[in-house]
């Protein structure tokens, strides 16, 4: 069945909204009545009371910030420090830094958690078993019930695991089943209760069952140790071990120790408060805490007195407390039914929130003869130490104070209005001189002190025992908050304008000399340390002597102020009472102390968180004030923290690496081992790194660096951030270190991981093969192509110069050919000439012949003689010895014309070839006509009949077609 806590409220704060609401509801009335003031008054006294303790420093969790449900009913450790919760629907694991959270496969509500070795044990609803890391760091869940013979009873839900050497309890309640790790087997008590709650003492099991009393185990089954009423009707809420027997806690947060005989009640200060235990628990230092239903835990001492009650008003996530547990550093954790809270018990810090603003900010503090008092900028306030009150507001101080000293038993408290006198709650203003800042003695007299003011300085006298503004010192109004006097001699220190040094008159009434000196950088102050004066600035620490020429620098106090990482954010601080010299840096608090035997200076740090170093206040005002031995009051602006240097130890530390990541550019999911070296192909070369150094500490703050080798050749800057990316990794091999600090403290260890990133397809031993043998191919190749193009480019070269040659031959051949030619052309010339000599022969001797021929015929009664001269003129016209003449030189001229002009045209006769002759010489018909001793008309004749035979269209030229054949 399901616990249903029920929230109450807290009573006494709503009665006092109740008190304002009637306050403000009659204000009309009060006003008449002239009592609003007093009880507005009273109505701030009593506010102040709310939430007034000293708490040690609380962190708190939410469910939005684990990522988880609400209510967390059980919590547990591992031996690496990180914590297990068991978490509604889940399991959540904490490293310090990063909250993870791990389902069970039927997602059942988890109700109990118990780790032992590698293994953590989880109860749930008819469930229980545990879970394991793998070698990526990841837990995966396997049951044990599932192995059991009986089968679980209904709805029954598993709330409390127990580890007793190799058995492992798991108690519901309605059974306790034993599971036997080294054989494997179960053992079922049946066991109805009404809370489910193991306790082991002494290597015994204590149990309660409802109505029957408190029992053990022996030998795997229940035994009845007592049925007293106390036992059986009263649910048991834990059992721890006192004197010789017993001390049992009920649900009634009353108290009972039991030898084994009758339980006897066991006075504590829960007596008187009418609450609801739902969880308790033993703190290593022997007290108890109570984790009740309504009104968070009660811290109670060993012998029963309460030590403090921490609610929801006092700084818890919720006022139900379901779970508790102390870690390995002793820290509690509270498992709440809204979210998760740490109590860092035993840290050197204790905390004062003013959460409703009602102290303001905090600038100085002192305590003495019992009262605590704090000057803020809202008045001053006072509590008695070890009191349970809120701080009070003292009566007519509202405004700033400045400053609380005590000087031979008397407080001088600096305000805006000028300076009081308190004495216990009780303060009287004796300077209405405005704005003091300090008071100092004078070594000269007791009766007189010296006052720093805003516009100046002043004298305060004693007399008759009461002090009160004597003068102030004419001829100076610089305001001097930081100011050192010897005698008649005064030292003032302004930020802005520098360092006075002032000599006043025997009386203390004037400057009687003054001289400044430029200042040397801001952010400056002065302040005695051992009877030296010195001058804090932003460069260094500088000694004061006398004369203003006088000023040096103090390199040994430099050095230990401004050292590495630790350079002074605020102004120095000195502690007469214990000769330290305090200051604020970029990481916490510093103290300077002197040896008493070797006289050397040493410096001490205490780290504190940036939230803490935010929260100082105004720059230049920062203060921490001694309250008692070894014990200061750091003011801040909500209130002020407490240090007790008793408190603070070095510690060591260990980072671990918790996951590693890997994958492409937009999922980093895969998770790698973390125990061997690490290849990632080169798809997944984008890589992140998780890490931590459990530690719970509200006020040790953790800062981590890391270094890549292979990739870079230095360390990272500090970070506070517990992971690291590294995205497109080249391929090569690295390793990963990192390491932390933790305050100001180096981790022991350096957490390291080899990893490579594989080259990428391309770049791979297959992929380089193929390019070689890509490019063995690529070269023979070009050899080859190089090797054919020369060939090639030689054949070309070659048939160049063939043809270069060829073509020289050709020229040659040409030139030979031309002079052939040219010698033909001269040939055909001269056979030309003499072909046309020969015709030209020919034709002359026709025409004479033809001549004589006509003159004959005109002879009238031609006798014999001239009929046989006309017949010889006419064979020696027709003389075939003449045609064989023209036809030889002809041919000489105009070689095989006949031949081709016969073999086209084969009817051609032998005239029709002498007329084909004379024509390609271009003779006219005329000229033709005494060739062939025909007349004119006959060769036209001729010359048509030739036509017919070459066949010649009408429009075609005889003489053109010979000509061109």
């Amino acid at each position: 069945m399901r616990f249903c806590p029920i929230t109450r409220s807290n009573n006494s704060q709503i009665a006092i909204y109740l008190l304002f609401f009637t306050i403000f509801s009659f204000s009309s009335q009060l006003k008449q009545s002239g009592l609003q003031q007093y009880i507005l008054y009273i109505l701030v006294i009593v506010t102040l009371g709310i939430n007034a303790q000293e708490l040690p420093p609380i962190q708190n969790y939410t469910a939005q910030q684990y990522s988880g449900e609400y209510q967390n009913w059980g919590i547990s450790q591992s031996s690496s420090k990180n914590i297990f919760v068991a978490n509604h629907t889940s399991l959540l694991e904490f490293d310090g830094s990063k909250w993870r959270s791990y389902h069970l496969p039927n997602s059942s509500i988890i109700r109990s958690v118990k780790v032992n070795g590698n293994k953590i044990y989880t109860g749930s609803y008819r469930e229980f078993g545990f879970w394991a890391k793998d070698n990526a760091g990841k837990l995966n869940y396997a049951s044990l019930s599932k192995r059991l013979k009986v089968p679980t009873a209904e709805d029954e839900e598993f709330w409390e695991i127990l580890i007793m050497d190799n058995w492992v309890l798991f108690q519901s309640l309605d059974r306790i089943y034993i599971y036997d790790t080294q054989e494997d087997s179960f053992k079922i008590i049946e066991a109805p209760s009404t809370k489910a709650k193991l306790h082991l003492l002494n290597d015994r099991v204590f149990f309660q069952k409802a109505k029957q009393g408190l029992f053990t185990i022996e030998n795997g089954t229940s035994v009845l140790v007592s049925a007293d009423p106390v036992f059986s009707e009263q649910p048991i809420m834990g059992i721890y071990e006192s004197d010789n027997g017993l001390l049992v806690a009920t649900e009634d947060a009353r108290f009972y120790k039991y030898n084994f005989d009758t339980p006897v009640p066991f006075p504590t200060e829960m007596d008187q408060f009418n609450v609801k235990v739902y969880s308790s628990i033993k703190l290593n230092d022997g007290s108890f805490v109570l984790g009740t239903i309504s009104n968070g835990i009660y811290h109670l001492s060993p012998n029963g007195q309460l030590i403090r009650n921490i609610n929801q008003a006092k700084g818890l996530n919720n006022n139900t407390v379901l779970s508790l547990f102390e870690d390995m550093d002793f820290n509690l954790w509270l498992g709440l039914d809204n979210g998760i809270s740490v109590i860092n018990l035993y840290s050197p810090f204790n905390e004062y929130l003013d959460k409703l603003g009602n102290l303001g900010l905090v600038y100085t503090a002192l305590n003495y003869q019992d009262y605590l008092y704090l000057g803020t900028n809202q008045g001053l306030f006072y509590r008695k130490n070890n009191s349970q009150e809120g701080f009070r507001l003292i009566r007519d101080t509202e405004g700033q104070v400045w400053n609380l000293q005590l000087v031979d038993s008397t407080i001088f408290c600096g305000h805006n209005a000028g300076t009081f006198i308190v004495d216990g709650n009780q303060a009287t203003l004796i300077s209405d001189f405005p704005g003091t800042w300090g008071v100092r003695s004078l070594r000269h007299t007791k009766n007189l002190l010296l006052q720093g003011n805003y516009n100046g300085l002043s004298v305060l006298e004693r007399k008759n025992g009461s002090w009160s503004l004597r003068n102030t010192i004419d001829g100076f109004t610089i305001s001097s908050r930081f100011f050192e006097v010897d005698s008649l001699e005064i030292v003032v220190n302004h930020e802005q304008k520098g360092i006075y040094y002032l000599e006043l008159d025997a009386d203390l009434k004037r400057v009687e000399k003054l001289v400044n000196s430029p200042p040397i950088s801001h952010s400056s102050n002065i302040f005695t340390f051992n009877d030296q004066l010195y001058y804090k600035c932003f460069t260094g620490i500088y000694t004061l002597g006398d004369q203003l020429n006088e000023v040096s620098l103090d390199t040994v106090l430099t050095k230990i102020v401004f050292g590495e990482n630790e350079r002074p954010i605020s102004i120095v601080i000195p502690d007469v009472t214990t000769q330290k010299l305090w200051f604020f840096t970029e990481n916490g608090i510093k103290y300077i102390t002197q040896s008493p035997l070797s006289g050397k200076l040493k410096g001490t740090s205490i780290p504190i968180p940036y939230a803490l170093r935010s929260n100082l206040g105004v720059s230049g005002f920062e203060n921490i004030s001694k309250i008692a031995d070894n014990k200061y009051l750091i003011g801040s602006s909500n209130g002020f923290v407490s240090l007790n240097l008793d408190k603070v130890s070095s510690a060591s530390y260990n980072i671990k690496m918790d996951a590693i990541f890997h994958g492409n550019y937009r999922d980093m999911s895969l998770k790698t081992s973390l125990d061997s070296i690490g290849e990632f192909k080169f798809s997944n070369n984008n890589l992140r790194f998780e890490y931590s150094v459990p530690e719970f500490d509200k006020y040790t703050e953790v800062r981590y660096q890391h270094i890549l080798e292979g990739l870079y050749d230095d360390w990272s800057p500090w970070d506070e951030t517990a992971e690291y990316t590294f995205n497109n990794l080249p391929f090569g091999e690295y390793t990963f270190k990192v390491r932390a600090m933790v305050g100001n403290n180096l981790t022991k260890n350096t957490a390291t991981y080899q990893f490579a990133i594989l080259r990428p397809w391309y770049l791979s031993n297959l992929a380089i093969a193929a390019y070689l043998g890509c490019v063995a191919i690529l070269f023979v190749t070009v050899h080859r192509l190089y090797k054919r193009y020369y060939r090639k480019k030689q054949e070309t070269l070659i048939k160049k110069s063939q043809k270069e040659l060829a073509r020289r031959e050709l020229e040659e051949k040409q030139k030979i050919a031309q002079i052939l030619n040219e010698k033909l052309q001269d040939e055909i010339e001269g056979k030309n000439r003499e072909l046309a000599i020969s015709t030209m022969s020919i034709l002359k001797k026709n025409k004479f012949l033809s001549s004589i021929k006509s003159q004959l015929n005109h002879v009238q009664n031609k006798d014999k003689s001239i009929k046989s001269v006309i017949r010889e003129i006419d064979r020696n016209i027709n003389s075939e010895d003449d045609w064989k003449f023209f036809e030889d030189a002809f041919n000489n001229a105009d070689k095989d014309f006949l031949r081709r002009i016969k073999s086209k045209h084969e009817n051609l006769t032998h005239n029709d070839l002498r007329l084909c002759a004379y024509l390609r010489l271009n003779l006219s018909s005329k000229e033709i006509a005494p060739l062939l001793n025909i007349s004119v008309k006959s060769v036209e004749m001729k010359r048509y009949r030739l036509r017919k035979k070459f066949d010649l269209p009408h429009q075609d030229n005889l003489i053109e077609y010979i000509l061109n054949f």
